[in-house]
């Protein structure tokens, strides 16, 4: 009997230390207590679309969850990067922890090593990822990943880059994520994916406001997580175009590939893998440990390329650091 007693003393200890440390890990300012999930920000650098490492100079992870400094973010992600006027802004997820919804987050760097944090610039009370900002006759606009609208929805800077308002919605039907939208032979086209993370549709338009038609080949992959959702912005350089698509099969996020697009019609459509090989993945170690599913590449000169990527590393309850 004492025994018995003894035993489960310590499982009531136990488990009252595990359910304290996760709702005093939610509170900043106790860097110490972490959940045991997290997503960070890395600079990478190449000589071209395909080859990236770390940034020189820079460490990685490059952007933390806690240099959010107005909402209690627990991890940040999708970064998407944006060049204006000797400038770089990262756009990214901010998961905030008081309403369990991911918000929009701005920091901006002189060179693309040191990064300030501004603020958040898109809370809505919806969730908000994947901010996929970009510019388009002289105006930037974004197109969020709003899944729990079932829609996918335009917005346009009305003070780029703090202040966002809504234009439309482009689609709508289903709890569509990582919507990636590019512009290719006078025509706008867009990579969405579902929830279900093993499905991936192709709409085109000729304004980006649209109308947006499906494709008559959509959805141009079926029933396979390993190459369906969108892992970034496609990649568009001259003739060539390069679709990223997250690796999903095990578990959420593992890798990222590519595909390149050998043939884009209004009616016609054809891809092959750019190279069997993972584009990014996990390392085994360090911030990325347990997986990478994200990159927005820019071409900076003839042969320099510059990428922003997150990563992902499983955390202990207690933690001191990434």
């Amino acid at each position: 009997m004492k025994k018995g007693f003894k035993y489960f003393s310590l499982f009531v200890l136990m488990f009252s230390v595990f359910v304290t440390g996760i709702i005093v890990g939610k509170v900043r300012g106790i860097p110490f207590i972490r959940d045991t999930f997290g997503w960070a920000i890395g600079i990478y650098e190449g000589d071209d679309q395909f080859n990236f490492t770390p940034k020189r100079g820079v460490k990685v992870p490059t952007f933390t969850a806690d240099k959010v400094k107005d909402i209690p973010a627990e991890f940040v992600a999708d970064p998407f990067l944006v060049e204006k006027n000797g400038l770089w802004y990262l756009f990214f997820e901010a998961m905030n922890m008081k309403t369990f919804q991911g918000d929009i987050g701005v920091a901006i760097s002189k060179d693309l090593n040191e990064w300030i944090y501004q603020k958040i610039v898109l809370d809505e009370p919806f969730h908000l990822s994947y901010p996929y900002v970009f510019q388009w006759e002289g105006e930037y606009y974004m197109i969020p990943e709003v899944y729990q609208t079932n829609s996918v929805k335009l917005y346009k800077a009305k003070d780029f880059p703090n202040h966002w308002e809504y234009v439309d919605t482009l689609i709508y039907g289903d709890q569509f994520v990582d919507p990636s939208v590019f512009y290719y032979k006078n025509r706008w086209w867009m990579f969405v994916a579902t929830t279900k993370n093993d499905t991936l549709y192709l709409y085109s338009s000729e304004l980006l406001t649209g109308p947006w038609v499906e494709h008559p080949q959509s959805p141009v992959v079926k029933n396979n997580k390993r190459i369906a959702r969108p892992g970034g912005r496609v990649i568009v350089d001259g003739e060539s175009v390069i679709r990223l698509t997250q690796n999903d099969e095990y578990h959420y996020g593992n890798e990222l590939k590519a595909f390149e697009i050998t043939e884009l019609t209004e009616t016609t459509y054809q891809e092959k893998p750019w190279r069997e090989e993972s584009l990014l993945k996990s390392n085994g170690k360090g911030w990325n440990k347990n997986g990478m599913h994200h990159l927005d590449a820019h071409r900076i000169g003839a042969n320099q390329w510059v990428a922003a990527v997150d990563g992902h590393r499983n955390r202990f309850l207690f933690s001191l650091k990434y």
